[in-house]
């Protein structure tokens, strides 16, 4: 499938998708966000994909929504806002819930939707010169593509309505040092570091991490009992499947296991 904004190349069972519009820091227009959403498509319903990367052409991963856009819709903004969200809310959902790990490589200023996309993801790797940002009350506007499900639990809610409600511009080290993002990286570093971890994960259970992913994301909603039980489910099926076939086999041979990610 060709995209206008985006590139999307499969790679040793990884995805690679770069946000593609660099002269423009990398903003969601219409367009982009529709590309997005059939990126994610094409990830979560592709075999192949075993892990999905994440990042940004240019200087800047996103810098957020194209306010032009918004302006130049005049009395249609909200209908252009609400077509906007929606493609970029089926992209994060896409993304949250394939079985395949999605790794965001934050290269520069992730801002407004960039933010929201980036810790949205279930890694997040940054360059040293990367920075966080919401960005949205900035502007008058609230957030939008996750940021307000996923930033309270990874920060906490009292540092969310901080960064919500002043915009602080967080750096790579202090992003790390919150908790919200796993690592910083030197610019010449983070893709090739990246690329290791994902190639990685690609080599893994891939049905195994999807129920991680599950199982993490219904935590601070289910009950104990409730969590316990969805344990027991998923747990018995990856030990009746493939990859935990083959992973038991291993392990009790001192084998390595070769995975294939299939259930």
């Amino acid at each position: 499938m060709k995209y206008e904004t985006i590139t999307l190349m499969v790679e040793n069972n990884v995805g690679w998708l770069r946000l593609n519009r660099p002269e423009a820091a990398n903003v969601f227009t219409l367009q982009m966000t529709k590309d997005l959403a059939a990126a994610a498509i094409a990830c979560a319903t592709n075999a192949e994909v075993r892990a999905v990367v994440i990042t940004g052409e240019g200087r800047f991963f996103c810098a957020g929504g194209d306010l032009e856009t918004f302006h130049s819709a005049g009395d249609d903004v909200s209908a252009v806002v609400l077509e906007m969200t929606m493609h970029l809310h089926a992209a994060v959902s896409r993304f949250a819930r394939m079985d395949a790990p999605v790794i965001a490589a934050v290269n520069g200023v992730a801002a407004g939707g960039g933010f929201s996309l980036a810790i949205g993801c279930d890694l997040i790797y940054a360059s040293h010169n990367a920075s966080f940002v919401s960005a949205y009350t900035a502007a008058g506007l609230s957030p939008d593509g996750s940021s307000t499900y996923f930033l309270g639990r990874a920060v906490g809610d009292r540092r969310a309505m901080e960064l919500f409600l002043t915009n602080r511009k967080l750096s790579a080290d202090e992003a790390l040092d919150w908790g919200l993002i796993n690592a910083t990286v030197s610019a010449d570093d983070l893709e090739s570091t990246v690329r290791k971890l994902a190639e990685e994960l690609a080599a893994g259970p891939t049905k195994a991490f999807g129920s991680v992913k599950q199982l993490v994301r219904s935590s601070s909603t289910e009950t104990l009992e409730s969590q316990m039980e969805l344990e027991a489910q998923l747990v018995s099926r990856n030990a009746a499947g493939n990859d935990g076939r083959k992973g038991i086999n291993a392990f009790l041979n001192k084998q390595r296991p070769e995975f294939t990610g299939e259930q």
